[in-house]
């Protein structure tokens, strides 16, 4: 055979198939990943860290090519370093089992946290991590002042954070109550994790703005494809008009073949409408906020939402059609949420919390973070600071009430009575 032909019998080959298996496994531990972007060993994320070490390779060259992210893969476990989508308060970290966000004194109180714990013995009384603490503080030129209620359960909030992340374990003592009763614990220290906790690479930046400005991808390296890709996977609704231009022609010509590759790279099912695409996990796993979901703050969430749709619907007209919309956003004034609220809260108040009950507004505010939280509401952007926008998305939402007896008692709620205290 001549070296011409064999070079046409190479060509004509077809490529090899790849493995069924392989590629479960490699989505499955993509899955996880975006998940928990954060698995050090140890910490309960065994059987994962395994599939992704297995996969490791072909996982970072995923990660950097569909969308620009970097994967690190050591002995201390694995991380993803997610590049965010900018200036978005909408997904704060949370303290305590009522899922109080972070307050900007608790994420300064975790960042001198970090800090401090670079420089401390591997295992250590918890006041010998506040006097860390406090000397970071003063290097910074942070007043803090741990004596102070506020500032010390902003430090707690801060640590057990960081014991849900594995840079700090609890081997022994009652770190729980040591904002309230100055409890004694012994922390054990994972330097290898604190490692991976750092997102942006703080040396090169000099600005508070650099941090939090999203990293732009040259189009040549494929930036409206790996851009409009990360808002899909970082938030469920991709709306059109929000896209740069540029972005939002690509995403016109490529959607159908979009939907396919987040099915099957991800399992991700894509809704596209007029207005962009909704994401949908037929699983229910790749989200920390499960929308719709049970309890109180959620099904008051849902008829606040209905109420907040009907009220900003295009009114009809007069053939009975639904008049047009140029935007997939329709503003509505917090007042108005307020006043929607108030009924709602009046003819469900059996099923509410008592907290609930007692302070309407405070119910209504905590309605809207969570629908904020998964983009189906938002502050007005560049308005009032008492404006606010629904997305045309929040109308597939609408709940259709269904009664349901009570367990033990025999009322009629709309609320599952097990979902919250």
């Amino acid at each position: 055979m001549s070296a011409d032909a064999g070079a046409a019998d190479r060509l004509a080959r077809p490529p090899q198939a790849e493995d069924a298996q392989d590629t479960h496994e490699r989505r499955l531990a993509a899955r996880a990943l975006l998940r928990r972007p954060l698995m050090p060993v140890g910490h309960g994320h065994d059987d994962e860290l395994r599939l992704i070490r297995r996969h490791r390779v072909s996982l970072t060259r995923f990660f950097s090519e569909a969308l620009g992210y970097r994967l690190t893969v050591d002995p201390a476990g694995a991380r993803l370093y997610k590049t965010g989508l900018g200036r978005d308060g909408s997904r704060p970290l949370l303290r305590g089992r009522a899922g109080v966000p972070f307050t900007p004194r608790a994420y300064a109180m975790l960042t001198l946290t970090i800090a401090a714990l670079t420089r401390t013995k591997s295992q250590l009384l918890v006041d010998e991590l506040v006097a860390g603490v406090r000397s970071t503080a003063v290097e910074a030129g942070v007043d803090v002042d741990l004596d102070a209620i506020g500032d010390r359960r902003a430090l707690h909030a801060a640590l057990l954070a960081l014991v849900r992340f594995g840079a700090l374990s609890e081997r022994d003592g009652d770190l729980e109550h040591w904002a309230e009763e100055r409890t004694q614990s012994l922390l054990d220290v994972r330097r290898d994790v604190l490692g991976l906790l750092v997102a942006a690479p703080l040396s090169t930046l000099e600005s508070v703005d650099d941090l939090l400005a999203p990293a732009k991808v040259p189009s040549a390296a494929g930036g409206a494809r790996i851009t409009t890709r990360r808002r899909l996977v970082e938030s469920p609704i991709l709306t059109t008009s929000d896209l740069a231009p540029d972005h939002a022609e690509w995403w016109a010509r490529n959607r159908n073949r979009e939907r396919e590759w987040h099915l099957d790279q991800l399992g991700l099912a894509l809704e596209l409408r007029a207005e962009g695409a909704l994401g949908l996990d037929p699983d229910e796993e790749l989200t920390d906020v499960e929308f719709p979901g049970r309890g109180r703050t959620s099904h008051l969430a849902l008829l606040l939402l209905e109420a907040m749709v009907e009220d900003v619907r295009p009114a009809p007209d007069p053939l009975g059609r639904a008049g047009p919309s140029s935007s997939a956003w329709h503003r509505i004034g917090r007042g108005r949420i307020d006043a929607l609220g108030r009924p709602l809260l009046a003819t469900w108040a059996a099923g509410l919390r008592r907290d609930q009950r007692e302070d309407p507004s405070a119910a209504v505010a905590e309605s809207l973070r969570l629908l904020e939280s998964v983009g189906l509401v938002r502050p007005e952007p560049d308005g009032d600071p008492g404006e606010w926008q629904v997305h045309a998305a929040a109308h597939r939402y609408r709940p259709v009430a269904e009664l349901a007896a009570a367990s033990g008692r025999g009322e009629a709620s709309l609320f599952d009575l097990e979902g919250e205290s």
